[in-house]
C-alpha cells in the first residue's frame, strides 16, 4: 500500500505544476530543487522524501497530505492561511491551486486620487462586492461598485481596482487562471 501511495505522488506533482502553468525550470527556481530531481520525481524514478515534498507543497500552496493523497479526515472545512498582496488581505476559500480559485478580499481604503496602473494577465475574474466600495478600471470603463454589485471580465483586458471609500471593502472573487468562466444562474432554465 505504501508503494502505491508513493507511486501516485509523481503524477500528482506534475498535475499541480501543469495546472499552475509552471515549467520545471521555474519550479526549480522557486523550490531550490534541481530540474533533474523534479523530473525524476514526476516520472516516478525518484522516491519522494519529506525534504523534497515540503518546498513543493509550499510553492503549490497545498497541504502536504494532499501531495501524498492521505486519507480524508472527514472535515470539509478549508483551513488555508490568509496572505497579503499589494496591501490587501486575501482569504483563500478553496484548497485547489489549479482551476477556479475563490477568495474573500479585504481591501483597506486608498486615496481616491491614486493613479491606477491597469495590468493584464491570463484568466477570467468574477467579483461580488460584499461591503464598502470598489473602483474598477476595466479597459476604457471606470466603474464604481457598491454592495451587491457583480462584475466579470477577461483578465486580458487591462484592469485595476482600488477601494476609494473611507473604510475597508470586502469582495468575494473567483479567478480562473486558464480563463475558465464562471456560470452563475439566478433560476433554472425552463423546460421546453
Amino acid at each position: 500500500m505504501v508503494e502505491d501511495v508513493l507511486a501516485a505522488v509523481g503524477p500528482r506533482l506534475r498535475e499541480l505544476r501543469v495546472a499552475r502553468d509552471l515549467t520545471l525550470a521555474a519550479l526549480a527556481e522557486q523550490t531550490g530543487i534541481s530540474v533533474s530531481t523534479l523530473s525524476r520525481l514526476e516520472s516516478g524514478r525518484r522516491r519522494p522524501t519529506l525534504e523534497l515534498l515540503l518546498p513543493l507543497a509550499r510553492v503549490h500552496q497545498v497541504p502536504l497530505d494532499e501531495l501524498v493523497d492521505a486519507p480524508q479526515t472527514g472535515d470539509p472545512r478549508v483551513h488555508a492561511k490568509p496572505f497579503t498582496r499589494h496591501g490587501s488581505t486575501y482569504v483563500p476559500l478553496t484548497r485547489n491551486p489549479g482551476g477556479l480559485r475563490a477568495y474573500k478580499l479585504v481591501m483597506p481604503p486608498q486615496a481616491p486620487e491614486r493613479t491606477l496602473e491597469p495590468q493584464v494577465h491570463e484568466g477570467y475574474e468574477w467579483m461580488y462586492v460584499l461591503s464598502g466600495r470598489l473602483r474598477l478600471v476595466l479597459g476604457e470603463h471606470d466603474l464604481m461598485l457598491g454592495p451587491g454589485e457583480v462584475v466579470e471580465f477577461d483578465t486580458r483586458t487591462p484592469h485595476a481596482f482600488v477601494n476609494p471609500g473611507h473604510g475597508p471593502a470586502e469582495v468575494l472573487t473567483l479567478f480562473g487562471p486558464q480563463g475558465e468562466r464562471m456560470h452563475v444562474r439566478a433560476r433554472p432554465r425552463s423546460a421546453g
